[in-house]
């Protein structure tokens, strides 16, 4: 048996636990090849399934618990922070909120087999005001079933190579060379979706100093502002509930439901909470399919407005607000300032 392999062998659910809670902590490692990899040795019996079930366990527990804990104390800025380390920033923060909308506790059953699901889901969990002994369930049951899952296959794997000596005698041999192309692989691969996907949208942004530009002229000389839309999730406005002045509130899911009422004649700005604009940017590219062509995503979203200091407004349902002060050094005549309304 190659050293490489003996090695995993002796210390293999050392390196289950470590590599598992070191993923779910937020570290873009994956652990399916070695789940993989630990079943299809567990057909030998050089490696116990059980045990490593329980490794695996114990590891999503204890940094779940962790995620649950600060996003319970943090709340959206934890969230940001997992996003940008997540290399699946494109399904982070709107998808799993969305599926809590939905689901409820009953997403962490399947959270960690979609990529960035797995990310945040424990700390939105703790953000919600979920109960810990209901996350604890059901967070434990779908890492026992995502866990299962794996090394069930790898074992699987594992069956029907020690039917043919050859060819377990090559596995053996290369292993550690598969395991690592697959790793690399499978890193490659979301970084690549995840570039090509900003790529289409990178032109389509504008600064927080363009668009407060479009509102002051705007103002000045009566014509209709932009159309601002607020794609935060409900569970965003809990640290600051305010909006862009002029935004109205529609879900991601929920625009193409809004479409026939969204401006075409103007400019429509997306904006959101997620880093590099994930979610108004995969909105714009869906407007863009609708035939509404003048949608851009805001640079830096709610938080970049926010930061550069700009004004915010609180919301009023169902009606675009009147925009406040303008930032320009220019007056603000009161009759051209209603017509925002």
């Amino acid at each position: 048996m190659p050293i490489a392999i003996d090695f995993f062998v002796g210390h293999a659910y050392a390196i289950l636990f470590l590599w598992v809670l070191i993923e779910q902590l937020g570290v873009p490692v994956p652990s399916i090849p070695l789940l993989l990899a630990a079943g299809t040795l567990s057909a030998t019996h050089r490696v116990s399934a059980p045990i490593a079930v329980i490794a695996v366990i114990v590891a999503c527990m204890i940094s779940d618990s962790a995620w649950y804990a600060l996003g319970q104390r943090f709340g959206n800025g934890v969230i940001r922070l997992l996003c940008r380390m997540s290399m699946e920033a494109t399904t982070c923060v709107a998808k799993t909120e969305g599926y809590f909308t939905r689901r409820g506790p009953m997403t962490l059953l399947f959270a960690k087999f979609v990529p960035g699901l797995s990310t945040v889901a424990a700390p939105i969990a703790g953000q919600s005001g979920m109960n810990y002994s209901c996350f604890l369930v059901y967070d434990l049951s779908g890492s026992l079933i995502w866990s299962l899952t794996f090394l069930f296959a790898g074992r699987f794997f594992g069956d029907v190579a020690k039917r043919s000596q050859g060819f377990f005698g090559f596995l053996s041999h290369f292993a550690v060379v598969a395991f690592l192309l697959a790793v690399v692989g499978f890193i490659v691969w979301r970084v690549v979706k995840q570039r090509r996907f900003l790529a289409r949208v990178r032109d389509l942004r504008l600064d927080p100093e363009e668009l407060m530009a479009m509102l002051d002229e705007a103002v000045q000389v009566g014509s209709a502002p932009p159309y601002i839309v607020d794609l935060r999730h409900p569970l965003d406005y809990l640290p600051d509930p305010r909006v862009l002045p002029g935004a109205v509130r529609i879900g991601p899911s929920e625009i193409a439901r809004h479409a026939e009422s969204i401006p075409r004649d103007r400019d429509v700005i997306l904006y959101c909470t997620c880093p590099s604009e994930e979610t108004s940017s995969s909105v714009a590219l869906k407007l863009h399919r609708l035939g509404i062509m003048r949608v851009r995503p805001l640079r830096g979203g709610f938080d970049g407005w926010k930061t550069a200091g700009y004004p915010l407004v609180d919301y009023v349902d169902g009606a675009e607000i009147v925009l406040p002060e303008p930032m320009s050094p220019e007056p603000i005549n009161p009759e051209s300032l209603s017509k925002l309304v």
